[in-house]
């Protein structure tokens, strides 16, 4: 049995942790440093270094890493011993505050967009307090930032936190026109729910595509999928039940606040979601759930995908950003209240998030955008590549009455009948969800569902947290000044209600019909990463980050060009995949089985003219038609990626034409070699089906 209370935070060096062990002054100032910025102290850093190592080897550390967010999308860490010489041949463990705040890693190594040429290797990371540190396999992880010599940020950590300390400071000054002196700070809270598929790791080991891409490149699809909706919700099997138990247990012993776990639309995919905490935690808390994913699947025999489209056909994997903003006093400042249409403070705050939303649609495309993601996005399984705002009929109402200066009357909950006496009264909400919406209104927060499964989340809040904190920046300018605050709050909401409506949609997003609205209103509609890339540097956008003090503009162009020349390498290696599957197995396979036919139907005429080889010969001639063909299209795929080389000097035209060409040639080949699949019998075929793998555990 599993006492979860003692077992919560145990591997963490949380507050109670600090409490205990540190001296009250150095406590507060370290408090003073994680709750308002203040600057840390050298002696201070000593003595919590100390306690942290202390701590550290109690639970069996040997190391410490600064564990930061580069550029890659994944995780990184360099592990150093605590050891050292004592002078007499032995060893003591030790760890400053210069080791804890500061340590260097090889910059030159990392994407950095032409920041670093390769000879210009040093960089630094930094320690971030306001993220606890833990302690795992032997070795204590401490959270940082991480930037070059030059002092350009190179990671995904930095450029949040400035975000944080940017909406906090806009926030603070309307709460402050609103009276609210008390509120010194306010934070972004997230909660990311986290979609992710589990196949047996034999079969994974089976195909090639997987190892080296994340998804499969050939497969056709299974005579089942997930056409009767029998696996959403439904009963956890076995294997994969002791597995979330597992899951649970280490992600509660690393302070995750880990709350729901369920079968998923799919077969094969479940889901895990945490409760909210503020945004830098929630970020880092997710890059950990989704290492712990792998690792818990290799205790029982299986392999965490997290690739956004791992089978095609089959709905593919998400990450809700469940999205708020609170105060240091503990108000949500997207709660409407009870009657919202009066409750001026929601509505302006509201305000500034519909007119962030509709004014940077650009910016949240690309904060989703990856080589994965294009798979969902669109596809009926995940919202559309066009960004809009889901109100829901109350609150949409509201906006509505604001609108055209109406007065609004709220309906309230209501209770629902359910026709037996014996079961409780159930209070029905005034709005419906819509899981189709890219951002949802789902009564105290927004939902942002268009995050692919494997991304950073830090990426869409960066641009969440900027965008609003401009609005809000804004408004707090033409507010301070007014002589009649809340009669010019009030106009100031209907303005901006009025001039950026076209963003909001509570209808249907999977619909063609909204898809033409949306063009007609002028919505961007960018379906693939190169297409939502090329805004990335117009010039509101650089406006807006070098303003805000977010990015400079070189760190700016940095990043669009590793985004680029990520998408471009990561359809490279599907399509080297692609080329060295088709080669080495599918065509030698295919023909062995043709072969094997040719055979048989030559014993069969060996033995009489009398039986019939009709069969055979329709699917000797079938499969060995399209051998030629599939040849002939590795061919096309072969020349289209030598060609793709000459364009490596202009980076965006590079992307375009892996999207555009390289891709169109992976999915001609993928077409025909499913279909071949389906012809072949199954002990011939070289990898294990989409049906073995998705209902195999």
């Amino acid at each position: 049995m599993i006492n979860v209370p003692e077992l919560f935070g145990q591997n963490v060096f949380n507050d109670d942790v600090m409490r205990d062990r540190l001296p009250k002054p150095i406590y507060k100032a370290l408090k003073k440093t994680i709750q308002d910025g203040a600057t840390l102290d050298e002696s201070v850093a000593n003595a919590v270094a100390h306690a942290m190592k202390e701590w550290a080897i109690e639970k069996g550390c040997t190391h410490y890493t600064h564990w930061f967010q580069p550029l890659t999308g994944v995780t990184a860490e360099k592990h150093d011993s605590f050891i050292t010489p004592d002078g007499d041949g032995k060893v003591i463990m030790t760890f400053s505050g210069k080791e804890l705040i500061k340590g260097e890693p090889d910059a030159s190594s990392f994407p950095n967009g032409g920041i670093r040429a390769t000879f210009e290797a040093r960089g630094y990371t930094a320690w971030d307090p306001t993220s606890p540190a833990f302690a795992k396999d032997g070795t204590l992880y401490i959270p940082t930032a991480f930037c070059s010599y030059t002092g350009e940020v190179l990671d995904k950590k930095t450029p949040l936190l400035r975000s944080m300390e940017r909406i906090s400071k806009e926030a603070v000054r309307i709460l402050h026109l609103f009276g609210k002196d008390d509120v010194t700070r306010v934070v972004t809270t997230v909660g990311p729910e986290q979609e992710y598929f589990l196949i047996d790791k034999e079969m994974y080991n089976a195909r090639p595509d997987l190892i080296y891409t994340g998804r499969t490149l050939f497969g056709a699809k299974a005579p089942k999928g997930q056409e009767l909706d029998d696996h959403y919700f439904g009963s956890i099997k076995t294997r994969i039940s002791r597995f979330m138990t597992e899951l649970d247990r280490e992600l509660w012993s690393y302070g995750i606040y880990a709350k729901t776990k369920h079968n998923e639309v799919a077969p094969a995919q479940h889901e895990v979601a945490p409760i909210f905490t503020t945004t830098n935690v929630a970020v880092d808390n997710n890059e950990l759930l989704m290492e712990i994913l792998k690792k818990t699947a290799e205790k029982f025999g299986l392999v965490c995908l997290l690739h956004e489209k791992p089978f095609a056909g089959v709905n593919g994997s998400g990450k809700h950003n469940n999205w708020s903003i609170s105060t240091n006093t503990g108000e949500n400042l997207l709660k409407p209240g009870k009657n919202p249409a009066e409750n001026t403070q929601f509505l302006l705050f509201l305000a500034a998030i519909v007119k962030a939303v509709d004014e940077y649609q650009d910016l949240l495309r690309i904060s989703v955008a990856s080589a994965g993601n294009d798979h969902r996005l669109g596809a009926n399984e995940a919202p559309p590549a066009i960004i809009s705002m889901f109100l829901g009929d109350d609150l949409g109402a509201v906006v509505d009455s604001i609108e055209i200066g109406e007065e609004h009357e709220s309906q309230g909950k209501k209770n629902m009948d359910l026709g037996v006496d014996v079961l409780p009264t159930v209070r029905k909400d005034t709005t419906d969800r819509n899981r189709t919406s890219p951002f949802a209104f789902t009564g105290n927060r927004f939902e942002f569902r268009m995050l692919g499964s494997a991304i950073n989340i830090a990426s869409a809040n960066i641009i969440l947290n900027t965008t609003v904190a401009e609005e809000l920046r804004q408004f707090a300018d033409e507010l301070e000044g007014a002589k009649n605050f809340e009669k010019s709050a009030k106009a100031l909401i209907a303005k901006t209600f009025k001039k950026h409506h076209r963003i909001i949609f509570n209808g249907d997003n999977y619909s063609d019909e909204w898809v033409a609205e949306a063009e007609k209103r002028g919505l961007l509609n960018l379906k693939n990463v190169p297409q939502a890339l090329k805004h990335y540097l117009d010039e509101k956008n650089v406006e807006l980050f070098t303003k805000s003090g977010v990015f400079t503009k070189e760190e700016l162009f940095a990043r669009y060009e590793v985004e680029l020349e990520n998408y471009a390498k990561l359809i490279n290696i599907e399509a080297l995949t692609m080329l060295d599957m088709a080669k080495k197995d599918i065509i030698p396979s295919v023909t062995d089985y043709v072969k094997q036919l040719t055979d048989t139907a030559l014993a069969k005429q060996a033995l009489s003219d009398d039986i019939p080889i009709t069969l055979e010969k329709q699917l000797i001639t079938d499969l060995s038609q399209k051998l030629v063909c599939f040849s002939d299209k590795v061919s096309e795929l072969e020349n289209d990626l030598i060609n793709a080389g000459e364009l490596i000097n202009d980076m965006q035209a590079y992307a375009d034409f892996y999207c555009n060409t390289v891709f169109a040639d992976m999915q001609a080949l993928r077409a025909i070699g499913d279909d071949m699949e389906t012809e072949t019998a199954s002990e011939y075929w070289p990898y294990p089906s989409y049906g073995e793998m998705l209902f195999g555990v």
